[in-house]
């Protein structure tokens, strides 16, 4: 069974000697879905256990997402998988984000899922891409890659902002993250997010989002202000002002409920 493959990886850690398990672990997973689904082994096959490594293979699914009549999938896949490759921390990234949502997602039973049906976790692959691109001077290519992951994925993120590795962004749709943006790492944001500036600034104008905080459905965060370690922000709120360490906030505007 695919949960026998999947304890093999249960106290995967992120070093070079377990590399190599996760990767075996994704594939048998999807060897086994193979065996559930025939119909879908070609795309399995093409997207998956022919690839040579774990980042091949998301560049592979993401490229099959974004092809476009302007590039064609296997042309965006070889861009993707040289920036993937030569861009430094991109792989150990991708492998946080996989993990938390693994760890922090209760319908996320196995390791395969994030990579080939989660527009999430796909957003994010497409953004750490385009955010190696922009940090290069390659702006015109890194926002054509943030314009069609928004298209394809529902998930609008500026290249230029900064997102540490293990950061789930869950259900995806109508997720906006500006430019200034910075988010740490277990960072957990769900559908509808909006990290944005109030209009009338420039420069310094986004949330900082820190270590461990849940930003919830359909809420908004605006301006340069920071969400402190830890804390929450409930579905559906307005945050205006610094959010505390360790503290829950909910309403329009965003009130303390606890800390």
């Amino acid at each position: 069974m695919i949960l026998s493959a999947i304890k093999r990886a249960s106290v995967y850690t992120l070093n070079n000697s377990l590399d190599n398990d996760l990767w075996q672990t994704i594939k048998d997973e999807v060897s086994l879905r193979i065996d559930a689904e025939p119909t879908l082994s070609p795309y399995l096959n093409l997207l998956v256990l022919s690839q040579e490594s774990l980042i091949s293979a998301i560049a592979s699914v993401i490229s099959s997402k974004l092809n476009s009549d302007a590039l064609a999938s296997k042309d965006i896949k070889n861009f993707i998988l040289d920036v993937y490759k030569n861009c430094d921390g991109i792989a150990e990234s991708l492998e946080k984000d996989l993990l938390f949502f693994k760890e922090n997602d209760p319908a996320c039973k196995y390791f395969s899922t994030p990579i080939l049906f989660y527009k999430g976790f796909q957003g994010l692959a497409a953004y750490r891409a385009a955010n190696c691109l922009w940090k290069n001077d390659r702006h015109t290519m890194a926002l054509f890659i943030q314009n069609r992951a928004s298209e394809v994925f529902g998930v609008d993120i500026h290249p230029a902002a900064e997102i540490l590795g293990g950061v789930m962004i869950d259900h995806a749709t109508g997720v906006v993250i500006g430019e200034t943006t910075k988010i740490e790492e277990n960072v957990s944001i769900f559908q509808g997010v909006t990290l944005g500036g109030k209009g009338n600034e420039r420069g310094d104008r986004h949330p900082k989002i820190k270590k461990g905080a849940s930003i919830y459905a359909s809420s908004t965060i605006l301006g340069n202000i920071t969400i402190g370690e830890n804390s929450t922000v409930a579905a559906g709120s307005l945050v205006l002002k610094d959010v505390e360490p360790n503290t829950t906030v909910a309403g329009i505007p965003a009130k303390i409920l606890s800390n």
